[in-house]
């Protein structure tokens, strides 16, 4: 039961959510300790009012599972049972990789501990507890600080990571037992050897699979409980943790900053339709319509708020790289014309936009490019005139020739003697 402060809170929270839907589906798998059930009451009622439809599950119960027939039993999976060594059979590292490969969404807590799921995580460190937020663009701007604690992550070079939340400037980590002063000095004087320190490390990660599933993980579960939901930051400041939870469940389930592809179209300039094949420096217009998921509506929208989206025209090498604007007055519409390369071949218009946070975009369109066709070459050229005079000089040179040399051999004959005749 709920104090009367803590249903003020609690209404005072959900009372910024709007109901919204991810567009993968809204049946999530909750795995977590009975008896820690309570302990995230407002997190999961939020996530109610969000018209998701919860399943809590037990880590050792084997119903309902994740996976039957090899296909995955809920759009998205939340495992909060960090302290927990021991999973039934169908919840394991190369069960969650599989889940997220068939396009199930992942929300994962994680220990001090070492536990089953630790492997599936960017390296893990020794606690720490921050108190600040980081601004992304997964996070509100007006979020308030976030109590954290647990453990963070060490940011590798994987361009598939998208760092949430930050552990602050000044903090830092070690994979040193106890992180005594004496062996984080040794440890800094050996070039910084399994020491992180701010901006290298993410209490909060995320992971985008390049079809399109999420995943993200809890350096500690209690960020989403209610303790820390209703701890104040100061006097009359409440924390963040709240907005926060709404902010990370909406981005892993794939309601915010999602994107998708509705058609891509491709033409010689002033034409409509598209051609099986395209000739050697014809200009070409290339069109892509792009849409943004809005939850609120559960509808797909036209978007043009890529301000950095590129066309590469390429033949194992991109040959052309460009911008792809939207078009002014068109919304979704992104367009761009060019010269074609002068060299023939197989080529693609690819269009490849990975920005962390956003859905990624792939499109790969194949048209051979080829030679003119021999009465499709000009008759004449401009840069061939050197040659053109020199055949005519030498045409008009010849004729001359022949005709002076005809005229004196006509002159020659004319001015020889006739023969005498005979006298009677």
């Amino acid at each position: 039961m709920f104090g009367l402060r803590r249903l003020l809170l609690l209404a005072v929270g959900l009372a910024s959510f709007v109901d919204a839907k991810s567009w993968t589906g809204n049946t999530v798998l909750v795995v977590v300790e009975p008896r820690r059930q309570d302990d995230f009451s407002i997190f999961f009622e939020g996530l109610k009012d969000q018209g998701y439809q919860l399943t809590f599950r037990a880590p050792m119960d084997e119903k309902p599972a994740v996976i039957e027939y090899d296909e995955p039993s809920f759009a998205h999976v939340i495992i909060l049972a960090s302290e927990t060594k021991n999973f039934a059979k169908d919840i394991t590292p190369q069960s969650l990789i599989n889940l997220a490969n068939l396009g199930t969404n992942l929300l994962l807590g994680l220990s001090t501990k070492q536990t089953p799921l630790a492997s599936l995580a960017p390296d893990s460190l020794v606690p720490i507890k921050p108190t600040k937020r980081d601004a992304t663009n997964i996070l509100s701007k007006d979020l308030a600080p976030v109590w954290f604690s647990g453990i963070p992550q060490a940011l590798g070079n994987n361009p598939l990571l998208v760092p949430i939340l930050h552990a602050p400037a000044e903090s830092f980590a070690s994979e040193i037992d106890g992180g005594s002063a004496d062996a984080l000095l040794e440890a800094s004087q050996k070039g910084g050897e399994g020491l992180w320190a701010g901006s290298r490390m993410s209490v909060v990660t995320g992971f985008q699979t390049t079809d399109g599933s999420r995943v993200t993980w809890l350096g500690g579960v209690d960020i989403l409980s209610d303790e820390l939901a209703l701890k104040t930051i100061s006097k009359g400041v409440k924390s963040g943790n709240i907005q926060f939870g709404r902010d990370i469940a909406a981005w892993t389930f794939q309601e915010s900053n999602v994107l998708r592809i509705e058609k891509v179209e491709h033409h010689r300039v002033n034409d409509t339709e598209p051609l099986e094949q395209y000739t050697t420096n014809d200009q070409l217009a290339y069109n892509i319509y792009i849409s943004k998921f809005n939850p609120v509506k559960d509808i797909w929208e036209p978007y043009s708020g890529l301000k950095d989206l590129q066309l590469e025209f390429t033949m194992l090498d991109p040959h052309i790289r460009i911008a792809l604007p939207p078009v002014s007055g068109v919304p979704g519409k992104y367009s761009v014309s060019f010269r074609a390369p002068d060299r023939h071949g197989v080529f693609k218009f690819v269009v490849d936009y990975k920005r962390t946070g956003w859905t990624y975009l792939h499109s790969s369109t194949t048209v051979p490019v080829v030679p003119p066709r021999h009465d499709g070459y000009p008759r004449f050229l401009s840069a061939a005139w050197p040659y053109y005079a020199g055949a005519i000089s030498t045409s008009v040179g010849f004729f001359l020739f022949s005709a002076i040399w005809l005229a004196g051999e006509v002159r020659e004959s004319s001015k020889r003697p006739g023969k005498a005749g005979k006298s009677d």
